[in-house]
């Protein structure tokens, strides 16, 4: 039945129907960042508000992340990464009618649950549908439709800010949605065959209020009842890993990160990659444009350079994937991105912008030279029936890190800078902060080099 199904699809079609809904979500993101100062003037939103234009949408992701990856294996991967779409698309459609910052938030958390189902689905619908001596192949393309998203976001973001609007941007992205619902019934019946039939409900509720209390008590640390937020995630993460260990069918797949030295160590990898890097395009979009006093578009052209590297970078390092170890790739970019970020923690007002872009150049070497590789590694890590339960793990690091990132920079504004807009008064205290920012960021991925090489060792340990 299965060969017959084969004649009736194209592994090629099913590719680029996902590369372009995993376009979508970095894409509208990227952009968004260029927007944000003419978003902070039109609502008059202080820096730390700004922020959560990303950390809202953040932590839609993290929250349901896990639980798409579950409901795609119990559900079935194709009807959650449609209904993703479809969710993604209509937050698109109201930030457009929007009249108030409350309301984006609330939009952007829209977009967040939907673009959990596309990322917690789309590496599993590869994984199923490509073979080990190809599939490193096809997730290098996968990953470098993430990066084209975030190459051409800040430019088309600032071009798209600075002659339509910023809700242009939303325009554009909910019309990407279309061709991707259109093609529809091109996927494969197989794609979307149930692999467990357990949906753990007490797991998510847990899951939920303890990622809730954690961001909320990092958004709030300088308060009591941040502290009192970060008391309650605690004990609510001793609590999620107890039920989680006698569940049938666990949110969180606590075996394999116990059993399978690989998987926990590439989550962890991904984990603390993200959480150094993706609030760079952030940081530096505040600084281009506030500090050096570049406009939204030529802010968003320079900024291009680290994504339009990761775009040719990471291909090139899947296909190496599928013929060296793939832990060996990724630790050497995350050592490559430790050194840009290094770099970039020694800004200043005056630093020649033609540094600033060598030090992208590094960084978006690292990210690509890392990223596909520690997805390929995670992927083979693991029995075909763990696939969504993977694809939502990379998914899950990669947003928990870029939750985290985003969490650091509103605690250090929130510490440094308090609630007061960017103005030229208090540019010393934000490049104070930008400084430290990147100096917290570079301990990181060094730290995460030694880790990331930890996963080479007693190989034979996993599956």
């Amino acid at each position: 039945m299965k060969e017959v199904e084969e004649r009736t699809y194209s592994r090629g079609v099913i590719l680029v129907l996902v590369t372009i809904a995993s376009f979508i979500n970095p894409f509208t993101a990227s952009a968004i960042n260029l927007a944000l100062p003419v978003i902070g003037t039109e609502f008059s939103a202080d820096a730390a508000t700004l922020a959560w234009v990303s950390s809202t949408y953040l932590l839609a992701s993290v929250i349901f992340l896990l639980p798409g990856g579950r409901l795609g294996d119990s559900r079935g991967r194709v009807r959650i990464f449609l209904i993703g779409i479809v969710v993604y698309a209509a937050g698109s459609i109201l930030s457009i009618f929007t009249s108030s910052m409350s309301l984006l938030l609330l939009f952007r958390f829209v977009q967040g649950v939907g673009g959990a189902m596309i990322n917690a689905t789309s590496v599993a619908l590869i994984a199923s549908l490509f073979p080990p001596g190809r599939r490193g192949y096809a997730i290098g393309i996968n990953t470098t439709a993430v990066y084209a998203g975030l190459s051409f976001g800040p430019f088309l973001g600032g071009v798209l800010t600075q002659f339509f609007g910023w809700r242009s941007i939303f325009i554009v992205t909910a019309l990407l949605a279309v061709p991707v619902l259109f093609y529809a019934r091109k996927f494969p019946a197989f794609l979307n065959e149930r692999e467990m039939e357990h949906f753990d409900l007490p797991g998510l509720a847990l899951s939920s209020a303890l990622i809730l209390c954690l961001f909320l008590g990092l958004a709030w640390i300088t308060t009591h009842a941040g502290l009192l937020l970060l008391a309650a995630s605690l004990v609510l993460g001793v609590v999620f890993f107890r039920v989680e260990q006698h569940r049938p069918d666990p949110l969180l797949p606590i075996s394999l990160l116990q059993k399978n030295r690989v998987f926990a160590a590439s989550n962890v990898a991904a984990l603390i990659n993200y959480s150094a890097t993706y609030a760079v395009a952030f940081l530096l979009s505040l600084y281009l444009q506030y500090v050096r006093g570049y406009e939204p578009a030529a802010a968003g052209t320079l900024l291009l350079i680290q994504p339009i590297v990761q775009v040719f970078v990471a291909p090139a390092a899947g296909r190496l994937a599928d013929r060296v170890e793939p832990g060996l790739l990724a630790s050497l970019g995350m050592g490559v991105a430790a050194v840009g970020l290094f770099g970039l923690s020694l800004l200043n007002e005056t630093t020649p912008i033609t540094l600033v872009l060598a030090l992208l150049f590094l960084v978006g070497t690292g990210v690509g030279l890392f990223s596909s590789p520690n997805t390929t590694a995670i992927m083979g890590s693991v029995e075909k029936r763990f696939y969504g339960s993977a694809s939502a793990m990379v998914a899950t690091m990669r947003s928990l890190g870029m939750m985290l990132s985003m969490g650091a920079v509103l605690v250090v504004f929130a510490v440094i800078m308090g609630s007061t807009t960017v103005t030229p008064g208090v540019f010393p205290e934000f490049m104070k902060s930008l400084r430290l920012l990147f100096q917290v960021f570079t301990a990181l991925s060094v730290f995460g080099v030694f880790l990331s090489l930890s996963r080479n060792k007693n190989r034979g340990e996993g599956l």
